[in-house]
């Protein structure tokens, strides 16, 4: 079957480290099963781990991707929970085991023809929901979902600020975040990407990075880090809460402590989801009949062009690859 995969990192040129190789169908250990895909998405995951940050050197050669949906051995058409790991190691959640890791962290992945993974990690797939929707909803989505109503526990009239307009997570945050009745306002420095936030996604407004707002609101999304960090602090109300779940600029930043105390303002980590979430996601996208922005479907084979517009910050909303046999 045809994938694509890492063989060594490449820091320098990380679309370069991509490649297509050949290799058998999985043979699935017991308690595991084989899904054949029909479609699979691109995420910042795939991207750093083509740059070597975070991957184990053991861990090569390694199929990438962690998202994917397709059909199960018995005909049943499923979506891939992505998280690998043990959900009583971790207390009752899988993202606090210890060991856990995303489908491609030497596990091999969903940017194949077909993937193997835990029976548990099938979740069924809605029967109007694409196979587009279906492949981009595991971590993007999931991510965001925990971040609105896991971590910040946000509630509709609540005000929001999504950092970052045309990322996987910010499509995910604002797509999400209007369905659940909040008002959801964007910051980008790119004009473009501003402008399709409110006129496809729906945000409310969009402002510039280091833009004024008009009030200061009750939550913010930060998924950008350092570039990001000293707005996000002047935009949340006293005693209104910051959730993190990526650093895309850079980690570090002056934390403002002072800001913290002095405005009681709560600084949440967030990370991916639960099973359970992951089920609550699919039910709630399909009952409010949303689904992801789809940036660009391409055959696997072609799976490097849209790797590297990614790299290039060209991407709006998911970039999809079809799985499904030449």
């Amino acid at each position: 079957m045809l994938t694509i995969s890492l063989l060594k990192p490449d820091g320098a040129d990380p679309v370069s480290a991509a490649r297509l190789v050949e290799k058998p169908e999985p043979t699935p250990e017991p308690g595991w099963v084989p899904v054949s895909l029909r479609r699979a998405s691109l995420n910042r995951h795939d991207l750093w781990a083509l740059q070597g940050v975070g991957v184990d050197p053991s861990w090569l050669p390694v199929v990438l991707g962690s998202d994917g949906a397709g059909v199960d051995p018995d005909g049943n058409e499923v979506l891939v929970y992505p998280v690998i790991a043990d959900a009583r190691r971790g207390g009752g959640d899988e993202t606090f085991d210890p060991g856990r890791r995303l489908l491609s962290d030497g596990i091999d992945g969903t940017f194949a023809e077909v993937v193997a993974v835990p029976a548990e990690n099938l979740v069924p797939k809605p029967a109007g929901m694409s196979w587009e929707a279906a492949a981009s909803l595991g971590t993007a989505w999931l991510t965001a979902y925990r971040m609105l109503f896991s971590a910040a526990a946000a509630v509709p009239g609540e005000k929001i600020l999504v950092q970052g307009a045309g990322g996987g997570v910010a499509t995910a945050l604002i797509t999400l975040g209007r369905a659940a009745g909040l008002t959801v306002w964007v910051a980008s420095d790119d004009a473009a990407k501003r402008a399709r936030a409110v006129a496809e996604l729906g945000a409310h407004a969009a402002f510039g990075r280091d833009g004024r707002l008009p009030s200061r609101v009750d939550a913010v999304m930060e998924t950008v880090g350092a570039a990001t960090w000293a707005h996000s602090m002047r935009s949340v109300r006293p005693g209104g809460r910051i959730v993190v779940s990526g650093a895309t600029s850079g980690p570090s930043a002056d934390a403002e402590l002072s800001r913290v105390f002095f405005s009681q303002i709560s600084v949440i980590g967030a990370t991916m989801g639960t099973r359970t979430e992951f089920a609550r996601l699919v039910e709630f996208c399909s009952t409010h009949e949303i689904s992801p922005v789809i940036d660009e479907v391409l055959p696997l084979s072609e799976a490097p062009e849209g790797i590297a517009r990614m790299a290039r910050n060209e991407t709006f909303g998911k970039i999809v690859f079809d799985c499904t046999p030449a």
